[in-house]
């Protein structure tokens, strides 16, 4: 099964009708045919203004500046020590204790000089006071200085090794969203157990392992051939997966949900999706239009129209990323995690267990040294021993992927434009 010709597509908004034929749907944007511009309707002034509620002012409420009668709290003591009575000034509250009057003058009152004396015990109980709170406050330091600079990434103290701050050339990057990643992982970690994918092989008469690798690799081609985002095909794999996984799929619908998958996922993920009528040219028209469009609204009615599971491509980027990777192993870790999406024995492990093998692997392969440090354990939340049994099985895959057929990843990254990974030796260490 491939793909056959050389597809030149133009990119247009189309608004298609089920119950109309193909040869005679129209294409429209925006009241613009098909080279002809229809005229508008002539406007009506009856409509009635927009006006923002929150930015009106009432004059004379917030324009002038109104005096507010509140009582006078600063320097009221001294007001109310001394209060004017005719030409006299006379204390209004007795505060001041009475003195017997004599005639001698008032002496001033000479500065008490207190006098203690301290006992060589006492002295340094005083001095272990002062350590202890000057301990104390180092003490409370050291922790508000661990809390804000350990989830930042620039110290962990208690192992005594450094850990990067991956986010630092992103301050002035608002897209980058520096706020809100940390949050945003800790609740992809929580969402990818929601939808772990279990064992539905089993319960499937029609279909088998196989079967899936043939469609998976057909769907990686015909992704690669419309240029569509990373992000869709790990989406159109997991769409497949998770629909497997509610109910029985004939062989001969397994080609068709595969197509109406990578509909569903590059409406969710891409700008612009491909075209109806192209899915039914690339499949060589074994089905129509209303066998996609039917397949897509099963789909969505089994997954309660929910679409936004956790991939494996969310937490590739973050990982890549802690990796400080050059565009090589960027590639071979792609690589890697695409072998993985052929396979269906890899749905044991988790979205975020795949991806971080896939980096751990790609850098066996490369002989990054070391293989895997504290900053990429900081931020995958994996050891070097949680990932062996992953990163094993991904290198047996890169060591057979010349020989088994189908091999579209090992010709797609074959090419010089992704580095040739797939022509790299793999990892001798695993």
């Amino acid at each position: 099964m491939g793909i056959s010709g050389t597809f030149n597509f133009m990119i247009v908004f189309q608004v298609e009708h089920n119950t109309q034929d193909n040869s005679s749907s129209t294409r429209k944007r925006d009241g613009v045919g098909a080279g002809i511009l229809e005229p508008k309707a002539p406007e009506r002034n009856n409509r009635r203004a927009l006006r923002d509620v929150g930015n009106l002012v009432i004059r004379g409420v917030y324009g002038k500046s109104q005096q507010v009668n509140r009582p006078v709290t600063r320097g009221f003591c001294a007001q109310a020590y001394n209060v004017e009575i005719g030409n006299k000034k006379k204390p209004l509250i007795d505060v001041v204790p009475k003195r017997k009057l004599t005639n001698k003058p008032p002496q001033k009152a000479k500065p008490e000089t207190a006098v203690i004396e301290i006992s060589p015990d006492a002295e340094e109980a005083k001095l272990g006071t002062q350590k202890s709170s000057v301990k104390d406050v180092q003490i409370s330091t050291s922790v508000l200085s661990a809390s804000s600079q350990v989830p930042s990434g620039l110290v962990d103290k208690t192992k005594k090794t450094q850990i990067v701050d991956i986010d630092a050339g992103d301050v002035d990057n608002q897209l980058a969203a520096m706020e809100y990643v940390k949050d945003l992982y800790q609740f992809y970690k929580m969402a990818e157990s929601s939808i772990q994918i279990h064992d539905y092989m089993g319960s499937q008469n029609q279909i088998n392992e196989n079967m899936r690798m043939i469609l998976v690799d057909w769907l990686i081609e015909v992704h690669h051939v419309y240029k569509l985002s990373p992000e869709t095909l790990y989406l159109t794999v997991q769409i497949i997966d998770r629909y497997l996984s509610t109910r029985l799929v004939h062989m001969k619908e397994l080609q068709l949900l595969g197509i109406s998958s990578m509909l569903l996922a590059s409406k969710y993920v891409d700008i612009w999706a491909p075209m109806v009528n192209d899915l039914v040219c690339i499949s060589e028209r074994a089905y129509s239009k209303e066998h996609i469009l039917g397949m897509e609204i099963s789909i969505l009615a089994k997954l309660g129209w929910s679409l936004s599971g956790p991939t494996p491509y969310v937490f590739l980027g973050r990982f890549v990323k802690a990796a400080m990777a050059d565009k090589e192993m960027e590639n071979m870790s792609f690589f890697l995690t695409e072998l993985g999406l052929l396979h269906y024995g890899m749905l044991k492990f988790c979205p975020s267990m795949l991806a971080a093998s896939a980096v751990y692997a790609a850098r066996c392969t490369l002989n990054k040294t070391p293989n895997w440090d504290e900053t990429l354990n900081f931020h995958t939340g994996y050891s070097e021993p949680q990932l062996i049994e992953c990163a094993k099985q991904l290198v047996s895959f890169h060591s057979r992927s010349a020989e088994v057929k189908p091999n579209s990843v090992y010709r797609k990254y074959s090419a010089s434009e992704l580095c040739s990974v797939a022509l790299l030796a793999p990892a001798k260490m695993l």
